[in-house]
């Protein structure tokens, strides 16, 4: 359900948060509920609202990461990890999993760590935040948005809204939440404001292989394995999902993302080495296939699998090395076992090109964090002006760091412009 209102002539006790995802919502709501004297506009330019909410996770919502230290949360944050200590101390993944829990949608954890609603529904979470901010007073209006935003003599904003109905809201305090955008011009608005831009580039994609000799080999993953960018000091472990398009898996998505400005400097042309074995050093391999042989000399190469690999793995790395179909273990030349270990240990996959991940888009770049005051997220250059979510040059690899960033920023801001609002309204006197 969504719920809409008429704009109203504003008084100066009226805030508006522009954008209607995740730290957009956790923005007006937190408003609402700490000042119910405040009348808090959401304005969504799309007839959507949590989009990206819906979409996350294959449709379940990666809400968070059972990540409750500070300092290990920071980790996973490739553009403002050291920005966000603060802000994660005020705000942090537990509590997330309150204020939900608070709110009737109970978390899980997952092996890896990632945490979702136990109805494993994204649905769950879109709902308790529209049910949040109507239970808040929050004004919510979608296909509407701003086509500028005029700083007022007097302090506050004039917004020029788009829509059936083009009108001119007043408002005291602004939150922008409009999320990351994947072309520079679309932040010119803000630069409007004195606000300089880092440049956006995509982050958390899968990389294109079209030569790949694995391709074939599309559904088959690895549990364990390494991503190195050849020529490159980026490196990164973890699950690797085999694609027809190339590889994919939080392996390279979590590369991708510390690697984003690089990438994109490279125009996405590069050098994937795969280590299938990530926890063997090529002399340790070496001497374990040389027991290996000795103990099973009699064994067919091709045909018995090791290092717990999928078959259809092994068999394409031994036909690559060259070993034919019927070689034994005691009949395999020495230079066969080279180019084996080679390939299990830094197989080479020309990247050729990026895939965004599913329906999910997360950029690089947006609102230099140097210029917005970390405990508020208020704008150090223009007064009254808030930030959060992915507009902010704030992003984390995959596994719910995202969401978190956009919870903790959307809460302070909210936080912020209720207090903010409070003493303006007691310093004028009504």
């Amino acid at each position: 359900m969504v719920y809409l209102c008429r704009v109203k002539d504003a008084s100066n006790l009226t805030v508006a948060v522009v954008g209607g995802g995740a730290a957009g919502f956790f923005g007006a709501i937190a408003c609402a509920e700490a000042n119910p004297g405040l009348t808090v506009y959401l304005l969504e330019k799309t007839s959507k609202l949590l989009s990206k909410v819906r979409v996350s996770g294959g449709g379940r919502c990666n809400v968070t990461h059972n990540c409750f230290s500070v300092t290990q949360l920071v980790q996973h944050y490739p553009r403002g990890a050291k920005q966000l200590k603060e802000p994660f101390r005020q705000f942090g993944a537990q509590d997330t999993v309150q204020w939900f829990e608070k709110r009737g949608v109970a978390l899980k954890t997952e092996a890896d760590g990632r945490m979702f609603p136990v109805t494993d529904s994204s649905e769950t979470i879109a709902q308790c935040l529209l049910e949040a901010a109507r239970r808040a007073g929050v004004h919510i209006l979608t296909s509407t948005g701003v086509e500028r935003i005029e700083p007022l003599p007097a302090g506050g904003f004039a917004l020029h809204l788009t829509g059936a109905a083009p009108r001119i809201l007043s408002v005291q305090r602004l939150l922008v939440a409009t999320g990351g955008l994947p072309k520079s011009e679309g932040y010119n608005w803000l630069r409007g404001l004195g606000h300089s831009i880092m440049e956006p580039v995509p982050s958390l994609f899968t990389f294109n292989v079209p030569a790949s000799p694995l391709k074939d080999l599309m559904g088959v993953s690895v549990p364990h394995a390494r991503v190195l960018l050849a020529g490159e000091k980026l490196e990164y472990e973890g699950p690797l999902l085999i694609t027809h398009w190339g590889i994919s898996g939080p392996a390279v998505l979590k590369l991708s993302a510390w690697g984003a400005r690089r990438l994109h400097d490279l125009q996405y042309t590069s050098t994937a080495l795969v280590s299938w074995l990530p926890t063997y050093t090529e002399d340790a391999l070496r001497q374990w296939l040389g027991a290996f042989r000795t103990e099973n000399g009699r064994k067919v190469v091709l045909s018995n699998a090791l290092f717990g690999l999928p078959q259809r793995l092994w068999r394409r790395l031994v036909e690559q090395a060259g070993v034919g179909p019927e070689t034994r273990w005691s009949d395999l030349p020495a230079k066969l076992q080279n180019r084996l270990i080679e390939l299990l240990l830094r197989m080479p996959l020309a990247m050729r090109g990026k895939t965004t991940f599913k329906e999910e888009f997360v950029t690089c770049g947006g609102i230099p964090l140097s210029e917005v005051n970390m405990k508020t997220m208020e704008s150090r250059l223009v007064p009254g002006l808030h930030f959060a979510g992915e507009v902010l040059d704030i992003d984390g690899i995959t596994g719910g760091f995202n969401f978190q960033a956009a919870w903790t920023t959307g809460f302070l801001a909210g936080q912020a412009m209720s207090r903010l609002a409070n003493a303006t309204q007691t310093a004028s006197g009504q």
